[in-house]
């Protein structure tokens, strides 16, 4: 600080001292304005301002109607001036039977600095803070703002914070108001245990919320940290979770915190009461309405007799039949659901009554809080408009698909009355976070070798609601970068645009000879058909080139006939024993220094290659099905994917490939997780013929225990680099076991699994014998340009195999360990894989 200036010590104490002098003056003043004469407001002095007019002291001191001011209202005025925090000071005296008014002013603030902050810039502070620079002092003030900040660090996590304003005097009236803030460590959450659970044990309850235990890897995340809002939050999160699988009467009674000065940490404690699970006994449906048949909503439920009760799947059925009704001319038609327990038999009959609402009509929709993105982003997730009748399920349709929109901390749709009983205003109330991403990502697989990327992305582009992201990726065998935009509302209709445009280099490996190079742009159409439903239309042309090393092609070249040279001459100039022969009488050549001594591709690979760039044109489509309860680490629900595409809308080649996928997950006992999964594909010629390229290629994408491209037909010619040709079959069913190491903490995230696989791929459609027979020599064989197909027989491929996944800080990583129990002839096997990433 400035050498001459003046500390006011004790910040907070001289605060208060300060505060206590002008509460002395209105004790003071009251017994002089008792009295004193009773005289008019203009006739008061006023002394000691510098800034502020004499009439505007004046004007606090409000005459009666006699225009006199009596000793009650100068009581008033002198309160009412100390109220306004613009002096230090206020006395009133009395002097030749006249009122003087003596104040100090507060003086105005030339800085607003923060010290010791390091957790939290500068730039936040000063938006939380009151005091600003070139404003007066006002100690009250000052105390708000020593409190903000203090709630500010305790809301990231540290509690032991302290924060001490010192005010530092300056010439003319004038000072700088500093915050010294002792930051602390962060108070994280140290254990976290529930009473009363019996369905669900700890360890699984614990994977439902979202404060996590303190662990040695916690500085990598935050979610350890104690945050009272994030565990009010957690309550609802419980009751929701026992709600949607048949707890009806659950209760989460109390969420209670404790703070363990030894452990310098918080202790949680979540207090339920499950009560029995229920099943639906009955679902029916009522209509008050004379022209409404409820039955008809029938097909809308997604309860169902006998299956386990659920709050979420009741609140998407009522949310769902309220939006037919309103389709159907019924615009006040609301949809109440009741619930009728049967306690002996742990069932509840449902029924869906259909009444007329009240006739309320939304007169306005207030947004609130947007700095950034524009107000149309945020009222097209609304399917009604100011005008609109109001629908209270359409209200909260609207406030989830804005949450779900990862654009703000906080959604809240309040309403209120409007200007009049049948009016009603909706006030849309949103806090902003960043969408903007930037993330350098490292991985390793078995498979793929090291690979490195680096992308950047925004959520919600200039405001308008655009997703668009670049990345460029750099590994050992994958090369290449990525351009896409998503335009999620085309021409204002809920129908999603997206744009990629990519190029990716694949380099030759020990599974496969070739290097390829493609680049493609395709355009998409993404359609929401339900919350669960989803459907995308999609074109895509790219170009496809592939490149082989020149010891595997040095066998294509025949009747050379040069000294030296690895190409040999045609059929003609073939000795008795096989070896070429030069007809000029120069020396013959060996067979044990022929073209063959490296490996030569398969002709399937050649024909690739001899056709250089080939254009893939191509529509088809996505449709998936997902009730995943997590994307990430699911425990139930299903994902299922359909996936069609048409190759020969232009192009080079032309082929139909269906695809399909099914994963259930189930639990099976308390925290074991079952996972089923089938999954077969089919590829049609329509017309031009297959490429060896355009097959399906398995391995441990199939079957565990196998390696890339190991799977399937494959090119046995003599001499060849036995190249995987891959099939236009393929099947495959996996049945996996997922459960926690219970002695380690859930924090870790380490689970293991046993599982085993079978499958087949098989048919092989593309190039088989061009020229004569493949049983000769290799020298032979290269002259005839012969492929033989080998493990095409249809053969089913299993293995067993156990698992470690960890849910990593560093991304989701997977260790397998699988042994082949059948497998064809020329399978290839690999036993252990690898394989994970992450974003930093």
């Amino acid at each position: 600080m400035m050498v001459g200036l003046r500390v006011l010590r004790g910040g907070l104490a001289a605060a208060l001292i300060m505060i206590a002098v002008p509460v002395a003056a209105v004790a003071t003043a009251s017994l002089v304005s008792s009295q004193a004469v009773a005289q008019t407001a203009a006739s008061i002095g006023v002394e000691g301002n510098r800034r502020i007019e004499a009439d505007t002291i004046r004007s606090y001191f409000k005459p009666g109607p006699s225009g006199r001011l009596d000793s009650a209202r100068i009581d008033d005025g002198l309160k009412a001036l100390i109220e306004t925090g613009l002096f230090q000071d206020v006395k009133i005296n009395q002097a030749g039977g006249r009122l003087v008014v003596v104040v100090v002013e507060n003086p105005v603030i030339g800085r607003v600095v923060f010290e010791g902050n390091k957790k939290v810039k500068d730039e936040q502070l000063s938006a939380e803070v009151q005091s600003k620079a070139r404003g007066t002092l006002s100690r009250a003030m000052v105390q708000s703002d020593t409190a903000r900040i203090t709630e500010i660090y305790r809301r990231n996590g540290r509690y032991d914070v302290k924060v001490e304003p010192k005010i530092i005097e300056q010439p003319n009236n004038r000072v700088d108001l500093v915050f010294e803030v002792t930051e602390g460590a962060k108070t994280g959450v140290k254990s976290i245990d529930f009473v009363g659970n019996k369905a669900y044990s700890s360890y699984r309850l614990k994977d439902v919320i979202k404060t996590r235990e303190s662990n040695f890897l916690s500085f990598l995340g935050s979610g350890d940290v104690y945050d009272p809002d994030r565990i009010e939050a957690d309550r609802d999160i419980l009751r929701r979770y026992y709600l949607k699988n048949g707890y009806a009467d659950v209760q989460i009674v109390a969420a209670l915190t404790e703070y363990d000065p030894e452990r310098k940490g918080f202790l949680v404690t979540f207090k339920i009461e499950e009560g029995q699970q229920y099943r639906v006994g009955s679902v029916d449906f009522q209509s008050s309405i004379a022209s409404f048949d409820g039955n008809s909503l029938r097909s809308l439920s997604r309860v169902s007799v006998g299956s386990i009760y659920n709050a979420e799947a009741v609140e998407k059925s009522v949310e769902e039949m309220s939006i037919e009704a309103s389709r159907r001319g019924y615009a006040f038609a609301t949809v109440k659901p009741r619930g009728d327990r049967n306690f002996e038999a742990h069932t509840v009959s449902i029924v869906f009554a259909i009444e007329e609402g009240p006739r309320t009509y939304i007169e306005r929709i207030n947004v609130r809080g947007n700095t950034r993105t524009r107000d149309y982003v945020i009222r097209r997730e609304f399917d009604i408009s100011e005008g609109d009748a109001y629908n209270r399920a359409l209200v909260d349709r609207a406030e989830r698909r804005l949450k779900n929109l990862d654009y703000f901390k906080v959604v809240k749709i309040v309403p209120e009355p409007g200007s009049s009983t049948d009016r009603v205003v909706l006030n849309v109330d949103i806090e902003e976070k960043s969408t903007g991403d930037f993330s350098v990502s490292g991985g390793y697989s078995t498979a793929d070798g090291f690979l490195g990327e680096v992308s950047i992305s925004e959520r919600n582009l200039l405001g308008r609601g655009l997703y668009a992201k670049a990345s460029v990726q750099y590994g050992q065998r994958t090369q290449g970068y990525q351009l896409s935009f998503v335009e999620p509302y085309l021409l204002g209709y809920r129908v999603a645009l997206g744009l990629d445009f990519y190029q990716r280099k694949q380099l030759a490996s020990t599974y496969v000879s070739y290097d390829s190079k493609s680049i493609g742009f395709s355009p998409r159409l993404g359609f929401q058909l339900r919350e669960d439903l989803n459907l995308q239309l999609r074109y895509s042309i790219s170009q496809q080139e592939i490149t082989l090393p020149s010891y595997l092609t040095n066998c294509n070249n025949f009747g050379a006939g040069i000294p030296g040279s690895t190409y040999y001459p045609t059929p003609a100039y073939l000795g008795a024993g096989g070896d070429p022969v030069n007809p000029n009488g120069g020396p013959n050549f060996s067979a044990s220094n022929n073209c063959f001594a490296d490996g030569e591709a398969s002709v399937a690979v050649k024909q690739g290659l001899s056709r250089g760039a080939v254009t893939t044109s191509a529509l088809g489509y996505t449709l998936a099905y997902n009730t995943l309860d997590n994307n990430k680490d699911p425990t139930t629900g299903i994902l299922a994917t359909v996936n069609q595409d048409f190759a020969g809308v232009g192009g080079d080649v032309s082929y139909l490939k269906t695809v399909g996928d099914v994963k259930l997950y189930t639990p099976i006992v308390s925290d074991v997780v079952g996972v089923l999964r089938l999954q077969g594909g089919v590829l049609t010629d329509t017309g031009k013929g297959i490429r060896m390229l355009d097959h399906f290629q398995m391995g441990p994408n199939l079957v565990r225990g196998f390696a890339p491209v190991g799977i399937g037909p494959r090119d046995i010619t003599q001499g060849t680099y036995q190249d995987a040709l891959g099939g236009t079959k393929y099947w495959g069913a996996s049945a996996e076991m997922q459960m926690p190491f219970w002695f380690l903490p859930k924090e870790i995230g380490l689970k293991g699994a046993v599982y085993a696989d079978a499958g087949s791929l098989f048919d092989y459609q593309g190039a088989t014998s061009l020229v004569g027979s493949c049983g000769g020599t290799p020298l032979q064989n290269a002259q005839n340009q012969c492929l033989t197909v080998g493990g095409d027989d249809g053969l089913i491929r299993s293995s067993v195999g156990v698992g470690l996944i960890w849910q990593s800080p560093f991304g989701p990583l997977r260790f397998d360990y699988a042994v082949p129990l059948t497998k064809g002839k020329f399978d290839r096997t690999q036993e252990f894989r690898f394989g994970g990433g992450t974003s930093f």
